[in-house]
């Protein structure tokens, strides 16, 4: 399951958007966001604004964030076109 909100991303001359499924993940893990930021070492708001779309994770949040809900970043993340 896939938030429907997501970023546009620059590929080339085309946008894409980024969807993103760490809301459920957390929720299905019984995490709150506080207790994701703690393990993945960032401030609450950040997995706010992750969960709404409102920012991009770099490579190494988004690997953390993977590693803490046991999962893949693929599971995460993904365009618009590869779900």
């Amino acid at each position: 399951m896939r938030d429907t909100c997501g970023w546009n991303v620059r590929a080339g001359k085309t946008e894409k958007t980024m969807k993103t499924s760490l809301k459920f993940k957390r929720m299905e893990r019984g995490l709150k966001q506080s207790d994701l930021a703690d393990l993945v070492n960032v401030r609450r708001e950040t997995i706010g604004r992750l969960e709404q779309g409102q920012y991009c994770p770099s490579l190494r949040l988004a690997m953390d964030l993977a590693k803490a809900l046991d999962t893949t970043v693929e599971n995460l993340f993904s365009f618009d076109d590869e779900e």
